[in-house]
C-alpha cells in the first residue's frame, strides 16, 4: 500500500505501525509515532492498523544543547 512517511511516499508490506518501524529498520525504543497527526504511544503501535494514504510521522530524540 501506499502511505506518507514523514513527508514522503512510501510503498510498504505492513500491515500495522509497530511491523512499519519494524519494516524501515528503526529501533522501536528509540522513536515517537503519530498517525494522521495524532501520538500513538509504542504500547498501541501493534493495534494502529495501516491504509491506503495515511501520513505517518516517525521521530527520534535529538541531543544536544
Amino acid at each position: 500500500m501506499r502511505i506518507e512517511m514523514n513527508g514522503e511516499a512510501l510503498l510498504t508490506e505492513a500491515a500495522t505501525l509497530a511491523e512499519l518501524v519494524t519494516e524501515r529498520g528503526l529501533a522501536p525504543d528509540a522513536v515517537a509515532t503519530a498517525v494522521d497527526g495524532a501520538f500513538v504511544p509504542r504500547s498501541a503501535r501493534t493495534a494502529t492498523l495501516l491504509r491506503e494514504g495515511l501520513r505517518v510521522e516517525v521521530l527520534s530524540p535529538m541531543q544536544g544543547g
